[in-house]
This record gives structure tokens, C-alpha cells and sequence, in this order.
């Protein structure tokens, strides 16, 4: 498959995640707990699934790592190429009824993520990205191309998760930089955010793993931004136990 048929595969599990996951929600579930205390749901599971058993029927010869088997005990070894999947990013906010959780596919070439697609299953938005060939937004059935955006005149739009918006290491990192605004918001569409230019920036100090991040970085940077360590290095992937460190989403110019 080429990459373009790639992302078109990675977008259309992550529509149909985004529709199983609603129906769950709709139906109502039952809050369990992994052994890291962290929540889990019937959502999360019939979402990995889904994609899961798509992504390997559909490419045989690419490793899929996922959230839920991996909490599970299936070790599957990093490749020159992978998926890495987090069904359900945002467990805890949608166990409690908000609106910011998604599900997140990504491809890892050569410890870069590649290619992306990010489903809001709360607002039906539904964002892909592809290295060299630009990111975009679908919504209400349109689909349009997306950019970061330069920072406007008064200042940034911080982004921050929100189980960790105070963490003490931000106010430093912050110091001295012009900002407009600060929000604190959950899962992966800070990624998507920053991408279609509604935000300008994402610090995260406080743990991720892979999966929680590579499809925001393939949209965020084929709309123009950078995902890097704090130090400006690459974040990279297939790292040992599959966790990052800390990171930066820029947006676009004085990001």
C-alpha cells in the first residue's frame, strides 16, 4: 500500500473506533482498573479491536503495538516500520461524561512518525497527516487542509494536559514568553488543536507513551509544526518500555 492508502486506512478505523466508541457510551459500560491503577473500558477494548484486527489484515508484514495488549502482556517488538494505537486516549475523561478523549493511530518509519490520524468521537472531527504531503480536518463531511499558525500579536495559546497542568517545571519553561491564553485540556486534540492553528503551544512534563503521541506528531508536523524533547532534540520512537520523555508541540512561527 502506499502511504496516501496508508493514511485512508488509518482515518477510516479511526472513523469507525469513533462510532463503536459513541455506542458504548450510549449503551452505558462499567469503570474497571488495569494493574497501574489507570481506568479501562468495554470502549476502550471493542475500539482496539477494531483497529487492531484491521491494520493487521490489512498489512500483514507491519507490527501493530497497542495500548490494551500491551497493558495485557503482548510484547510486540518495535520494527524499522509500525502502528503504534491508543484506542481510547482520554480514558478517565470519558469514564466521567466530558467531551475530550480520541482515538489515535500512527505510523513509525525508521523511529519517526510518519503518518497519522486522530478521531474526536465527541464532536465527529477527524483529522490525518501525512509527512510531505500536508495534514487536514474532516468535519460535518467536509474535509479541508489544515496549518499551524504563525503566533498572533498578543501572544501564545498554551495548551497543557490537564492531569498535569500544574506540574512545577511549566512556569519555568513558560518565563518570559508572551501568552494570551492557558487551557487546560485532555487527550490527544491538543495535537490537533496546535495543528489547525487553534493553539500555538503543548508543553508536556508528565509521563506518555508512544501511543499517546504518534499520530499527534505526524499531524502536527505535516501541518507545518514540531513535536521535540524539551531540548529541541527529535522525539523519537521504538524507545525501550515504549515511554516518552518530556516534550514540546510547537506551532508555527514564535511557537
Amino acid at each position: 500500500m502506499t502511504d496516501p492508502e496508508l493514511l485512508d486506512l488509518a482515518a477510516d478505523l479511526a472513523r469507525r473506533a469513533a462510532a463503536a466508541i459513541e455506542a458504548v457510551k450510549r449503551a452505558g459500560f462499567a469503570v474497571e482498573r488495569k494493574t497501574d491503577e489507570s481506568p479501562v473500558t468495554e470502549a476502550d477494548r471493542i475500539a482496539e479491536a477494531l483497529i487492531v484486527e484491521g491494520l493487521r489484515a490489512a498489512t500483514p508484514g507491519v507490527p501493530v503495538v497497542a495500548e490494551e495488549e500491551v497493558a495485557a502482556g503482548i510484547v510486540t517488538a518495535a520494527a524499522p516500520r509500525f502502528w503504534l494505537v491508543d484506542p481510547l486516549d482520554g480514558t478517565r475523561d470519558f469514564a466521567k461524561g466530558r467531551s475530550e478523549y480520541a482515538v489515535c493511530i500512527g505510523l513509525v518509519e525508521g523511529g519517526r512518525a510518519v503518518l497519522g490520524a486522530i478521531a474526536l468521537p465527541a464532536t465527529g472531527e477527524l483529522f490525518g497527516g501525512l509527512l510531505g504531503a500536508g495534514a487536514w480536518k474532516e468535519a460535518e463531511g467536509a474535509r479541508r487542509p489544515i496549518r499551524v499558525r504563525a503566533v498572533p500579536p498578543e501572544g501564545l495559546t498554551v495548551l497543557a494536559s490537564r492531569t498535569y497542568a500544574e506540574d512545577p517545571r511549566m512556569a519555568p519553561f513558560l518565563a518570559g514568553r508572551p501568552i494570551a491564553e492557558r487551557r487546560a485540556v485532555s487527550s490527544a486534540l491538543k495535537f490537533c488543536r496546535v495543528a489547525e492553528g487553534v493553539a500555538d503551544l503543548y508543553p508536556r512534563f508528565g509521563g506518555t507513551m508512544e501511543w499517546d503521541t504518534a499520530a499527534g506528531q505526524a499531524i502536527v508536523e505535516a501541518a507545518g509544526g514540531a513535536v521535540t524533547e524539551v531540548d529541541g532534540s527529535p522525539l523519537r520512537y521504538g524507545k525501550p518500555g515504549w515511554r516518552n520523555p518530556d516534550f514540546v508541540c510547537h506551532g508555527g512561527p514564535g511557537a
